[in-house]
């Protein structure tokens, strides 16, 4: 068995394990390396992802995602995963605040978290904000395929509010 003496080495060897399918190795490896390095927070950022995916369960990732944000902001990866989380949760506040916080960060991919929030609002039934953040989207991605998947959101979104309009009645006494 190979001895591994830094959170690094650890990381690494976690990450092959859940490549390889090794779900509870990696788990372990995660947890080691919070116990010697509780500043390491991409540990805590894959044992969000994989509480929040693997076994939904959503108040531990919860608090896996935002302890590592806490010690490193500007990790951008944690940012949409959270995002989803918090959205799933409808936690409105924080939805708002965390979508602020992800756009201020460089290397978050911007088009992916006005998507997030272009759905929410759908969720919502916000069909004008929605319109408006599937547009920033549209406007932030630089690849052909999201592009096209925008497209698709703002004409069923469009679809929605002129059938929306259709039923609105006016009463004027």
């Amino acid at each position: 068995m190979d001895i591994l003496y830094t959170a690094e080495e650890k990381y690494l060897q976690a990450i092959d394990e859940l490549n390889y399918g090794e779900l509870p190795k990696a788990l372990h490896l995660f947890n080691e390396i919070i116990n010697s390095d509780p500043g390491y927070a991409r540990a805590y950022y894959q044992l969000g992802y994989l509480y929040y995916y693997q076994f939904k369960d959503y108040q531990a990732a919860g608090y896996y995602f935002k302890k590592c944000i806490e010690l490193e902001a500007a990790f951008p990866e944690v940012y949409e995963h959270y995002l989803k989380l918090l959205i799933t949760l409808k936690m409105h506040k924080s939805v708002t605040q965390v979508a602020e916080s992800a756009l201020e960060v460089p290397g978050v991919c911007k088009a992916n978290i006005y998507e997030s929030l272009g759905l929410y609002a759908e969720e919502l039934q916000n069909f004008d904000l929605a319109r408006a953040q599937y547009t920033l989207a549209s406007i932030a991605t630089s690849c052909q395929a999201d592009h096209t998947t925008y497209e698709e959101h703002l004409k069923r979104v469009t679809h929605k509010l002129s059938v929306n309009d259709r039923v609105r009645y006016t009463y004027q006494g």
